[in-house]
Parts: C-alpha cells; structure tokens; sequence
C-alpha cells in the first residue's frame, strides 16, 4: 500500500513538473471587426484567427499582420 501511494505521488508529480513554463496563447490587444458587427466567439492557429459574428460569418485574420484573409458566410439549413 505504501509502494501505491508513492508510485500515485510519483506520477503526479512527473506528470505536472514543468506545466508553469508552458507558452501560453497569444491573444492580439484589439481586432478592427466591420462596422455594425458584433463578436461571439474567437478561435486561432499559428499563423491565423478567427472571429464568429453575430450575423452569420466566420472572419479569419493573418496573425502578423492583422488583416483580413477571408469571410465564409454560414447559411442556416432548414
């Protein structure tokens, strides 16, 4: 039983060693949407992300350099 809780402890603490220098994501400070739109939801990639309007639209931006690279509008299916 002793030889459990240290091979438990053992693991848990290989397991979480070195987890506090992980690289954390990158979030850009401001994002120019289009007039009138309204963000609800915010993915990203390496070099790329991406934001969910409120009308339907998914906008992907360049991460460098900010612009704008696509707009895919999402239709609703019935």
């Amino acid at each position: 039983m002793i030889v459990g809780v240290l091979v438990i402890v053992g693991l848990l603490v290989t397991r979480f060693w070195g987890y506090d220098t992980v690289a954390r994501p990158v979030v850009p400070d401001s994002i120019a949407l289009p007039d009138g739109t309204n963000a609800t939801a915010f993915t990203q990639g390496r070099d790329w992300y991406a934001i969910v309007t409120d009308d339907n639209r998914i906008l992907i931006y360049d991460r460098q350099s900010g612009t704008l690279r696509q707009t895919v509008t999402l239709e609703r299916q019935e």
